[in-house]
């Protein structure tokens, strides 16, 4: 069902995109950290995903997970990066839209969102914060690392294994669940021929810290995410829901990266369609 409505390719500006649905309403979701800037396909297209279905079912809105232009050149910075999704938005959509941010895509919305508030009408920032945590930082280094010497299994590895869970009774299963996936994402991608964009992407995120200038944000904003987030802490999250003059904050307990699930799913539309979010 989901494939007969979906659609992929390149904006006119460069970026990358995987459509779903036919709804009025356009949602524009910053894509998270992937090994090569094109549309998503393969393993990473499912596992991507299971967390917006709901989205891509819902009548009233038509989704795009939009991932940045291939060929970055080398010092591009994530305000770069949220000027080419400006620019594409312009020429796509001619106004604002919703944006959901996940993980590297959140610090991306971020620039986004008190650079170009004209383009913006609600924000998710979604598992990600105004700047990584120490383990989250050494994570992504080491990928950018795995990745430049293309190690693709082992950065496969780090990539994937976030998204099983670490706790209940599914946790048993995780290490040959995230073997598994890894080995199912080298035979179904191969080898990227450029490790480049992750490693600029990496390195742009390394740098990004958009603590002093969150409260340049103005748009309605949701900060939601798993208070056992890998790549940031709790506080990381309470921080930059507070410093966001009209945010509201949802952590789930015991949730890894990305935050999903049917509580989830209720949240992200109650605040998207009526601007109703619970404080926690």
């Amino acid at each position: 069902m989901l494939k007969s409505r979906a659609t992929a390719g390149y904006f006119h500006s460069g970026l990358a995109y995987n459509r779903f649905g036919h709804g009025a309403q356009p949602i524009v979701i910053f894509q998270g950290l992937e090994f090569e800037n094109k549309p998503l396909a393969g393993l990473m297209l499912p596992l991507f995903s299971i967390v917006y279905t709901f989205l891509f079912l819902d009548k009233d809105y038509t989704t795009y997970i939009v991932n940045r232009k291939p060929g970055l050149p080398d010092g591009y910075t994530m305000k770069d990066m949220s000027d080419d999704y400006a620019t594409m938005i312009m020429e796509e959509f001619g106004g604002p839209v919703d944006i959901i941010g996940v993980s590297t895509g959140g610090a991306i919305a971020q620039h986004f969102a008190a650079d170009h508030p004209d383009l913006l009408r609600k924000l998710i920032i979604h598992s990600s914060a105004y700047t990584l945590s120490d383990a989250g930082m050494n994570g992504e280094l080491q990928l950018g690392h795995l990745a430049r010497q293309h190690q693709w299994r082992e950065a496969y590895t780090i990539l994937v294994s976030p998204m099983f869970p670490q706790s209940g009774i599914i946790k048993y299963v995780t290490g040959p669940l995230v073997w598994l996936a890894s080995l199912m994402g080298g035979m179904l991608f191969g080898a990227p021929e450029d490790p480049s964009d992750l490693v600029i992407t990496v390195e742009a995120e390394e740098k990004h810290n958009f603590k002093d200038r969150l409260k340049q944000i103005m748009a309605p904003t949701l900060v939601i995410a798993g208070d056992n987030d890998p790549f940031y802490t709790e506080a990381l999250f309470r921080q930059t829901a507070e410093g966001i003059p009209n945010a509201r904050l949802i952590l789930y307990k015991g949730m890894g990266h990305p935050a999903y699930g049917k509580q989830f799913h209720r949240d992200v539309l109650s605040f998207l369609k009526d601007g109703m979010v619970k404080d926690t």
